[in-house]
């Protein structure tokens, strides 16, 4: 379950975070002009306009007959935020508000359907 930025640099899609005009590469093993930064998380600092392409990635689905972005994945279960705007169906969902008009909660993938990748 992606969310999140990627890039793709030659011919490659990599874990991205874009800062102004520069864009970070990450990846889990050694590579061509990568650093690492972390135990097993190497990085490449790159400008913006080296890298073939840049999107937001994130993974949609429907729970109950309802919208979510998949957030995470953990054994059987999806943690889940609600997008559907109605804080009524939110709550009767029993799902967490942590913030104005955010909630989250966690689903058990076989009940979740229609997962599908989106790209902005």
């Amino acid at each position: 379950m992606r969310d999140g930025y990627v890039a793709r640099w030659r011919g490659r899609e990599y874990e991205a975070s874009p800062d102004g005009d520069k864009v970070r590469l990450y990846q889990p093993g050694a590579g061509d002009g990568f650093e690492e930064v972390g135990q097993g998380r190497l990085v490449l600092v790159l400008p913006v306009a080296e890298v073939e392409d840049l999107a937001y990635v994130r993974t949609t689905c429907s729970w109950k007959g309802e919208p979510f972005i998949v957030l995470a994945e953990h054994d059987t279960w999806l943690r889940v935020e609600y997008t559907g705007g109605q804080w009524p169906v939110a709550e009767s969902m029993g799902l967490e508000a942590l913030d104005f008009g955010v909630y989250q909660g966690w689903a058990p993938a076989n009940e979740v359907t229609g997962l599908r990748e989106e790209r902005a």
